[in-house]
């Protein structure tokens, strides 16, 4: 049956594709959780294949069953969706800790890095997304400068005010 199913959709047949996704989302959710262990994480890494399969099966080339091929769609989406994580959290605690901002004091790490991060969000849309993308995307500021398409010193002066309005947010103690 997976076989006529998959033949259609890389045909672009979309109802067989939905099929196929109904027939084996319990399969990579049941994958993704086993490789991620946390009920949040495995949601997000099947819809990540679920994205991916769309463009992927035009690829699938019957060599091994479409299964096979599913869990190893599945296995780089969970190492992705690790490495990305991880990579998110250095970057946010890089950001905690910085010198004008690593002063916090109250609740314990995950309070504190919560409460900096809805702060964040709650700055002005231009200095949010500059401490976005040097803090949390790791970008220099001559690279973030690129994609807010201004001047690396206006990136500079975004940051800065945010620090500064950061410390409003939370308080003089806080920061």
């Amino acid at each position: 049956m997976d076989a006529e199913l998959v033949e259609r959709a890389v045909s672009g047949d979309r109802e067989a594709f939905g099929r196929l996704i109904e027939r084996h989302y319990d399969f990579v959710h049941a994958v993704a959780w086993r490789w991620s262990g946390n009920e949040a994480d495995a949601e997000d890494i099947a819809q990540e294949v679920c994205i991916r399969l769309g463009s992927a099966i035009r690829g699938f080339r019957g060599t091994s069953r479409f299964r096979t091929w599913l869990y190893a769609l599945t296995l780089n989406a969970a190492r992705d969706h690790r490495r990305r994580r991880a990579r998110d959290e250095r970057k946010m605690q890089a950001y905690a800790s910085d010198p004008a901002l690593s002063a916090m004091s109250a609740g314990d790490d995950e309070e504190r890095r919560e409460a900096l991060w809805a702060a964040v969000r709650a700055l002005p849309e231009k200095q949010c997304d500059a401490v976005l993308l040097v803090y949390a995307e790791g970008l220099s500021h001559a690279a973030a400068a690129d994609v807010l398409g201004c001047s690396e010193a206006t990136i500079s002066w975004h940051v800065h005010e945010a620090r500064k309005r950061l410390r409003t947010l939370l308080g003089k103690e806080a920061v």
